[in-house]
């Protein structure tokens, strides 16, 4: 017995370089480091595993997706732009109304589900150093900055385009005057002057206004006939108005809110694009046909009902046609370009290198906070809170399901993509 426990001594001692306590050290201890994660190295130094790989299907597949995407793009911007000067699809009315609370889901679903979590899986990919992309959550940070800075570029935005409004209408004003020619004035937003009256009043009680809505938020005293708070929103035509023996203690001109359209519609695009720009790449630098047939059909209904909160903000700030048929055009082919850039450098592309896994990451990130700041604040919070939702139950519920139906559908896709 002795002479066994002694030829096992040294069998351990010449095999593991250690004695009997070898035996219960880790196989990680034992094992090279190389056979013990070959498959991350092999993902890590080649991009794409082999499985279902095909690349001649994959290329007449990226084909069909080109053509499918551009065109869903095309006719979901193209909708409300077209719609505009329909009845039944003009932005103030209740269908649009429904429509854009379901784009406006598919956004948000976009936003948290897609872009988030592929910011996540990339800056956490093993291929990436553990110091620092493991030490800190860099997408829910560059998320947040994205969403914080959008916020600023909103607000300075609208500061820019509602100072340029002003200055037009009183170089308008001028140029008037100096002709000669009568023309009615602009009334700010929502300014009161001294003892109660809306600045621009005259001391008969009419305010000379432009064609705009106003709003009466308050009033001094309750009216016989008892008006209720969903008949204030009322549209008052160009012309001369006139008091009629009581006067309103605040009064909201819209005046504003062409400005804010130019700067969401501009803004969303910015996040649009940015994400766009991503998602067309993954797909064309794919040699899977089994990662991109999920792909054609999720991103067709993905671009569709992105076009379509698209132009109907566009619509909404009343664009030139031929400034809003470029930003239409310029939606419409971001993600077709994508694909073609990413089918051309397929074949020297490693998805999985640091340099991809990085940049990817952080535009999905950034791209997350854009579009879930603008579905929240800019489409969901300024339908859902204004006058018009308020007033109509029908139209709220018919909105709420919408909202849920398009961030629930747009969220399953992420089983297949």
């Amino acid at each position: 017995m002795f002479f066994i426990d002694d030829l096992w001594e040294l069998f351990s001692v010449y095999w593991f370089g250690s004695g009997r306590d070898s035996l219960s050290e880790p196989i990680s201890q034992i094992i090279p480091e190389s056979m013990m994660a070959p498959s991350t190295n092999i993902l890590c130094n080649t991009g794409e595993a082999d499985f279902c790989r095909d690349d001649s299907a994959a290329f007449l597949l990226k084909l069909i997706a080109i053509a499918s995407i551009l065109l869903a793009g095309a006719a979901g911007v193209a909708i409300p732009l077209i719609g505009r000067n329909r009845r039944f699809l003009q932005t103030d009315g209740s269908l649009f109304v429904a429509a854009k609370a379901f784009a406006a889901g598919v956004i948000l679903a976009t936003g948290f589900v897609h872009m988030l979590a592929g910011g996540t899986e990339a800056l956490s990919n093993p291929c990436l150093p553990d110091n620092p992309w493991s030490k800190f959550p860099f997408p829910g940070f560059f998320a947040m900055m994205a969403a914080l800075v959008t916020l600023l570029v909103d607000f300075v935005g609208t500061q820019y385009y509602e100072r340029k409004q002003e200055r037009e209408a009183e170089e308008a004003g001028e140029a008037s005057e100096q002709s000669g020619e009568q023309q009615p004035a602009v009334v700010p937003v929502g300014v009161e002057g001294i003892n109660g009256k809306v600045f621009g009043e005259e001391e008969g009680g009419g305010i000379h206004i432009v064609g705009i809505h106003a709003h009466a938020a308050h009033h001094r005293h309750t009216h016989s006939h008892g008006h209720g708070g969903c008949d204030g929103h009322q549209k008052i035509a160009v012309g001369h108005a006139h008091g009629h023996g009581h006067e309103h203690g605040h009064i909201s001109l819209d005046i504003g809110n062409g400005a804010r359209h130019v700067v969401v519609s501009q803004i969303l695009e910015l996040g649009i694009v940015s994400h766009s720009i991503i998602i067309g790449l993954s797909l064309g630098v794919s040699q899977s046909p089994c990662t991109i047939w999920p792909l054609i059909a999720a991103l067709s209904f993905h671009q569709f009902f992105e076009g379509f909160a698209l132009g109907g903000c566009i619509s909404q700030a009343q664009f030139r046609n031929k400034s809003a048929a470029i930003m239409a055009f310029f939606f419409a082919l971001t993600t077709p370009i994508g694909i073609g850039v990413g089918t051309a450098v397929s074949s020297s592309f490693n998805t999985h290198s640091p340099t991809a896994l990085v940049t990817e990451g952080i535009l999905d990130s950034l791209s997350a906070g854009i579009l879930i700041y603008m579905a929240l604040v800019d489409l969901i919070a300024a339908d859902f809170l204004s006058k018009k939702m308020s007033c109509n139950v029908r139209l709220q519920v018919v909105s709420y399901v919408m909202l849920f139906l398009g961030a629930g559908l747009m969220s399953s896709l992420a089983i297949w993509a």
